[in-house]
């Protein structure tokens, strides 16, 4: 996996408490792991079809999203292949347009990544509230350290930083 591109994306909307959970998730990926010259973390927000540049430049694309999924909340999610449409990011909600339609798009314009989403079952993702969900904020680094073994499980090796 060293000669492959790949993109960290964490998505969702941070004004709707746990649907901002990926944008989160990346930011503490960021804070508290290097990673190698290959990797990039990005937070990609509600952009949607936007992002379809970056997604171009990538070999490997990882979603940080939360996930809506039959489980209870606080539930880890692995989605590859057609159980992407379970992340939030990849249905017509509250993101500006579908994130599966957006590899779409980049397949027919001659480059599509390999995509997999790690998600959490939110808590609360319809309260106006900028920040998560104390439960949620509680997972952060569990969700993460999972993250990062999913990663590494694929060739992708963080280390953490000196704390």
């Amino acid at each position: 996996m060293n000669d492959k591109r790949v993109l960290i994306l964490g998505v969702g909307n941070i004004l709707l408490t746990d649907e901002g959970f990926g944008v989160r998730a990346v930011e503490y990926l960021e804070a508290h792991y290097r990673w190698p010259a290959h990797v990039r973390l990005m937070d990609g927000g509600t952009q949607g079809l936007m992002l379809m540049p970056e997604l171009q430049e990538c070999d490997f694309l990882v979603v940080l999203d939360v996930v809506l999924g039959p489980e209870a909340p606080g539930t880890v999610y692995l989605l590859e292949g057609e159980d992407l449409r379970k992340s939030l990011s990849f249905r017509d909600s509250m993101h500006q347009t579908d994130l599966l339609d957006t590899l779409i798009t980049c397949d027919l314009a001659g480059h599509r990544p390999e995509a997999v989403v790690i998600g959490l079952q939110p808590f609360d993702y319809k309260t106006m509230h900028v920040g998560l969900s104390p439960r949620a904020e509680a997972l952060l680094p569990e969700f993460c350290r999972k993250a990062v073994a999913e990663m590494a499980r694929r060739g992708i090796l963080a280390e953490p930083k000196a704390e």
